[in-house]
């Protein structure tokens, strides 16, 4: 997990600084800049999780060596690794799309998606797959990346790709507009 946290610090940025460029483009009437800044920062992130996906399954054996020279440690790493190729690729596009969302002003849509693939989805697998399957940590782990983390990606990509950004730019004015008149 150390490995995965050291990779999740770029996306966090991209997170940040999309979720900015997204709102300064919005609330510049700008929606086609929105829609750029979005298409740049997914491809970014995405690119840097695929590098470092390749590289963890590449490298699979030897990873566990930066860490411990246990047996069995050893083999529970390997055991383990493709989950963490998977959930390093997928949490290098969740954090940006995320970033998106909350640029365009979408916070609420972002948390009652994060509350139900996580709660809803994400547990319950992850503990059929743990508990009721026997897949131990293998089957929790899973069952978060793939019921919690996939779904939250592909239903914010989806909302994302649909979305109308000079509709949005436009609703960005409004707002602006709307405070604006009331702080005079």
């Amino acid at each position: 997990m150390s490995i995965n946290g050291w990779e999740m610090m770029i996306p966090i940025a991209f997170f940040a600084g999309t979720g900015v460029r997204v709102a300064n483009e919005l609330g510049a009437g700008n929606g086609r800049g929105a829609r750029f800044a979005t298409i740049v920062s997914v491809t970014q992130s995405l690119i840097i999780g695929l590098f470092f996906w390749v590289i963890i399954m590449l490298f699979h054996n030897q990873i566990a060596w930066i860490f411990s020279s246990s047996e069995e440690v050893l083999m529970a790493v390997n055991k383990l690794s493709i989950l963490l190729a998977f959930t390093v690729l997928l949490n290098s596009v969740q954090p940006v799309l995320s970033g998106v969302a909350v640029g365009s002003g979408w916070q609420s849509y972002v948390a009652y998606i994060n509350l139900g693939c996580y709660y809803c989805i994400g547990v319950p697998f992850g503990f059929v797959m743990g508990w009721v399957f026997n897949f131990g940590v293998m089957g929790i782990w899973a069952g978060m990346i793939f019921g919690g983390t996939a779904v939250q990606t592909m239903i914010l990509a989806f909302i994302t790709m649909r979305c109308d950004w000079e509709k949005e730019a436009q609703k960005a004015n409004t707002r602006v507009n709307k405070w604006s008149n009331i702080i005079k």
